[in-house]
């Protein structure tokens, strides 16, 4: 939500959401205010062998300048650390949707997450490698800039090394589903079932994202308490959609969706269609044409949204515009493909057959054996 697209690298979109550009005046203003920008210029002089002028760092606009390079050096380097991982996901046919830069880094919409314990671990280490990269040829250029090059240069490429390089160790932190977390799961599903190395990898996660909160709480510092609230969230969301996923393991939509859903004729009026509801007490029909074929799905939000007028026809009110998946479309396949829609068109061999929704795959698994309690399970 709210993100915006900013450039394209490698066919990726990369987009910057509203909470970075938010941030990013605040960070500016953190960096280069009076104490911190003498703190790290300290330890930019300890790494290079300079003697930073504080007093010109500090100079009329010059801390703001220093503040905001060093602010969009930063996310450009998070840019790359995610881009790290889409290069070593491409390697295996994973794709990268989209790569978003937020408050708290960024993140890169892999297609899928590898099953298979060696490639996780490559696309999990990838990112922290391009990160070492990225602060070993900040730290390359420092070393290498004449003595004659302003402070403030000097600065922001100091800072940019050590930051990419702290951040890399504290990525490698085993809180799932942070890079370390991913390595983690990667070494526990060499000799234990894909769903135990994820439900345990997500309680070490949740055990630091506690640690984080408390530390946050202490320390006074927002932003650990920001991170925790992320860890502790995806990493229980990550853990019951790779349990529910090894639930649906060996369905299809052949299995899931109801050949028998109720239907009716494109070209009944909503009044009548209205009467036809009253009548079967069934909700959403699944709309065909004179020849029988399937064309749309209509609800009653469609008389909410139409009323009962009889210039209007079924197909004319009827939604059309739904996903679509394969009669031996894996289910869970089905159910990612179906995350911005309740309902999808079901096809068989390019001809649209049926509907199938959310709730059949929930009937499905009680169907089986499986309680709601059971599938959410940690």
């Amino acid at each position: 939500m709210y993100n915006y697209r900013v450039a394209t690298v490698w066919g990726i979109p990369i987009k910057i959401n509203i909470s970075l550009i938010v941030f990013l005046p605040v960070l500016a203003w953190i960096i280069g205010g009076g104490e911190q920008i003498e703190f790290y210029a300290g330890l930019v002089d300890g790494l290079a062998g300079t003697s930073l002028d504080v007093s010109a760092l500090q100079d009329g606009s010059t801390p703001w300048v220093v503040g905001s390079a060093a602010a969009v050096g930063l996310f450009l380097s998070v840019a790359v650390h995610e881009l790290g991982h889409a290069a070593a996901a491409r390697r295996y046919g994973i794709e990268t949707s989209a790569i978003t830069l937020w408050i708290l880094g960024g993140l890169a919409s892999l297609d899928r997450i590898p099953k298979e314990p060696g490639r996780e671990l490559v696309i999990a280490l990838a990112g922290p490698a391009a990160s070492v990269v990225t602060g070993v040829a900040c730290y390359a250029a420092l070393v290498a800039l004449p003595a004659s090059t302003t402070p403030a240069v000097v600065f922001v490429l100091g800072w940019l090394a050590i930051t990419n390089i702290t951040l890399t160790v504290f990525n490698l932190v085993p809180a799932f589903p942070m890079d370390g977390g991913r390595v983690l799961r990667a070494f526990l599903a060499r000799n234990r079932p894909y769903v135990d190395a994820t439900r345990i990898a997500a309680r070490i996660g949740t055990i630091f994202a506690l640690l984080f909160a408390i530390l946050g709480i202490f320390a006074a510092a927002p932003m650990l308490l920001l991170l925790a609230l992320f860890i502790y969230s995806a990493a229980n969301g990550e853990s019951r959609v790779v349990a529910l996923e090894a639930m649906l393991d060996g369905f299809v939509v052949r299995d899931v969706y109801q050949a028998d859903r109720p239907t009716v004729d494109a070209d009944v009026s909503l009044d009548a269609f209205a009467q036809h509801v009253l009548e079967d007490r069934q909700d959403h029909h699944v709309v065909r044409d004179r020849s029988g074929r399937v064309v749309g799905l209509v609800g009653l939000d469609a008389l909410r949204e139409h009323g009962r007028d009889d210039g209007v026809t079924v197909g004319d009110a009827a939604d059309t515009d739904l996903p679509t998946v394969d009669l031996d479309t894996p289910a869970f396949d089905a159910l990612r493909a179906m995350e911005k829609s309740p309902y999808a068109f079901v096809a068989d061999d390019g001809e649209l057959v049926s509907v199938v929704e959310r709730d059949d795959f929930a009937s499905l698994l009680e169907l089986t054996g499986l309680s709601k309690k059971d599938r959410f399970a940690q």
